[in-house]
């Protein structure tokens, strides 16, 4: 792959605020109301930058000044009464976004000799964790830029035409089986914005799928797209608002919970899917007892086998004596259409289903897709992490805190 000049004065990549995943919205208002002097660090890793097409040090010129783009960017007024339309977004929430703007002073930019990228944010974290998504994007489309020609984006339309016809085969299929019996839809939200290959082509990509199939694919994470074309914008919570609250004035073995009731009291019931994963699935469920099973509508899946995970769910439910099928899975690590379909099919006579597919779809190109990741790693002053399901994941530079954390969860190290 030939990679062309990279240029430092590129357009401004993220012209809207809105240009956002919505679980940094709803994460940032349940933080700002409850914990607004919380202090976090927050640290960028590339996961396979051997993989790499060209050291991801040679855009940092052009980062730098997409940063400074970044943080002059208000809230439109249209793009206010937008979320005001949301009924989980609080009217003084949206009046505090009235007059956000992302502090440049809390974002540095550094490069080593072996030609590796560091982004570091530190500060309050209702100002740090708002970043994340968008300087993802941002590296993104400057890496991919230098590797886009005519060739790499008519590779991109053919396989985005094989997905349109893949789900149009699935809609069929879904169509025969609820004639013979209730079936819960297949349903498939993009999750794509942190990967995507650009903007221009996620956009592309999300209205095409949303035509193409509306009954499949009706949601976005992507709060801008989903105003634009009119879709419903989909998310709650990720890792670092549970995190967060291993340094919270909690004991570390009740930050699961505390993090819990935490987003019930902010949402009271609205935005009622859990994220199982920051210590393990296990340490999780014995948690997530009936109280908190009642009160969240499903569960989340984002790391380890999910096969084997949802069968977990599906059980814990059971042994609580809940229904499954009142209840709802959403996947969303690492899948493409082909894998969500199979998960549906094995577990739709079970429990009710959904699935985020993020880079498969956003960024499908025949090129190598990043692997690039922007953790939470201290948190007033303390080291925070997330006990991964898949190994590789994991993200923390003080293995002391880790080996504590996996005795208070009674978490195994790994093999």
């Amino acid at each position: 792959m030939t990679v062309t000049h990279i240029p430092t004065s590129v357009a401004p990549i993220i012209t809207s605020l809105l240009d956002n995943d919505l679980y940094k919205f709803t994460m940032l208002q349940a933080m700002l109301h409850q914990f607004p002097q919380t202090h976090g660090v927050y640290r960028f890793r590339c996961r396979n930058n051997q993989d790499a097409a060209y050291p991801l040090a040679d855009i940092k010129e052009a980062l730098e000044a997409q940063l400074d783009s970044l943080c002059e960017l208000r809230f439109l007024q249209d793009e206010l009464d937008y979320l005001r339309s949301l009924r989980f977004m609080r009217s003084d929430f949206v009046d505090y976004l009235e007059l956000f703007k992302l502090k440049r002073r809390f974002i540095t930019v550094s490069a080593d000799k072996k030609g590796r990228l560091f982004i570091d944010i530190e500060g309050p974290m209702i100002q740090a964790m708002f970043f994340e998504v968008f300087v993802l994007a941002i590296v993104n489309e400057l890496y991919f830029n230098a590797l886009s020609n005519s060739s790499v984006i008519a590779e991109g339309q053919r396989r985005l035409d094989e997905k349109v016809a893949l789900l149009h085969d699935y809609a069929e299929q879904q169509a025969s089986q609820q004639q013979i019996v209730d079936k819960p839809p297949f349903i498939v939200a993009d999750f794509g914005t942190r990967r995507r290959f650009s903007k221009a082509w996620q956009a592309h990509v999300v209205e095409t799928l949303h035509k193409a199939v509306p009954k499949i694919v009706g949601g976005t994470s992507n709060v801008y797209l989903a105003k634009k074309l009119n879709m419903t914008p989909i998310g709650t919570m990720a890792h670092e608002f549970m995190q967060a609250f291993q340094a919270l004035d909690v004991r570390l073995r009740d930050s699961q919970k505390a993090a819990l009731e935490s987003w019930v009291h902010e949402y009271r019931g609205d935005l009622g899917i859990a994220l199982t994963d920051v210590v393990g699935m296990d340490a999780f469920l014995r948690d997530f007892d009936l109280y908190f099973a009642k009160l969240f509508d499903g569960l989340r899946h984002d790391s380890g086998d999910p096969y084997i995970w949802g069968d977990k769910a599906v059980a814990h439910y059971r042994k609580l004596k809940i229904d499954p099928k009142t209840k709802l899975l959403t996947f969303s690590d690492g899948l493409d259409l082909q894998k969500a379909w199979a998960l549906h099919q094995y577990f739709n006579d079970r429990i009710k289903t959904s699935f985020g597919i993020g880079t498969n779809l956003t960024n499908d190109m025949g090129l190598t897709p990043l692997n690039i990741v922007l953790k939470l790693v201290e948190c007033n002053g303390q080291p925070v992490a997330k006990l991964s399901d898949s190994p590789g994941k994991t993200m923390i530079n003080n293995d002391t805190y880790l080996a504590y954390l996996r005795q208070v969860f009674e978490v195994d190290a790994p093999e």
